[in-house]
Formats: structure tokens, C-alpha cells, sequence
């Protein structure tokens, strides 16, 4: 049974940081792309971030691009977003996803997590 569980979510004012673990089990984790989409109330869910089977290669959507760092540990199978420099546009559902390839569209993704509230308070 595939799960992906998301944690580290949670309240922050803006300028802060915070950390989201992904732990993924019932699947080749080092054959996958994980990744990370975000849902915002009454909008579409939008890509952040994604890292490839190695860790050598990451994408990031513009909007969080300098602040945002993925990584992801293999020996743990599991995946890793820091978030730097919040701003209060930041404020969604969290979501943690995992793919056979890179996309930055949402159906491409075989497998999605339960979500994690972020909330960044200006």
C-alpha cells in the first residue's frame, strides 16, 4: 500500500522559515520524482518543487525559487521542502507527490499525500 506522509507544517509569521517531511513508503522511492504542489482556498492546486531519482536535479516554480530548497534522502525514502523568507501568499495545503517522471502538472503524479497546512501570518 503506497502512502505518502507529510509533516512540519503549521503556523509562521512572515519572514520566518519552515521545514516539511515526506515520508513515502509502498513504492520504489529512489525510482521516483518527488515533489511537492501546493493548494491555496478557492485555486487550483500549482506545482513548487521537484527533484529527481538521484537528487541531482530540481525544479522550482518561479514564485518560490531562492527561497524554497528541496532535497530528498533515499537510506530514509524520504523527501524534504525548507521554506525560507514565508510570505503570507505562501499560505496552502501542502501536498507530497511522487511520479515515474518530472511534471509541473498535477495529473502527472501517481501518488499524493493527506496534506499539511502552512499558514504565514504577516
Amino acid at each position: 500500500q503506497v502512502q505518502l506522509v507529510e509533516s512540519g507544517g503549521g503556523l509562521v509569521q512572515a519572514g520566518g522559515s519552515l521545514s516539511l517531511s515526506c515520508a513515502a513508503s509502498g513504492f520504489t522511492f529512489s525510482r521516483h520524482v518527488m515533489g511537492w504542489f501546493r493548494q491555496a482556498p478557492g485555486k487550483e492546486r500549482m506545482f513548487v518543487a521537484a527533484i529527481g531519482w538521484s537528487g541531482g536535479s530540481t525544479y522550482y516554480a518561479s514564485s518560490v525559487k531562492g527561497r524554497f530548497t528541496i532535497s530528498r534522502d533515499n537510506a530514509k525514502n524520504t523527501v524534504y521542502l525548507q521554506m525560507n523568507s514565508l510570505k503570507p501568499e505562501d499560505t496552502a495545503v501542502y501536498y507530497c507527490v511522487a511520479s515515474t517522471r518530472y511534471s509541473v502538472v498535477p495529473s502527472s503524479y501517481n501518488y499524493w499525500g493527506q496534506g499539511t497546512q502552512v499558514t504565514v501570518s504577516s
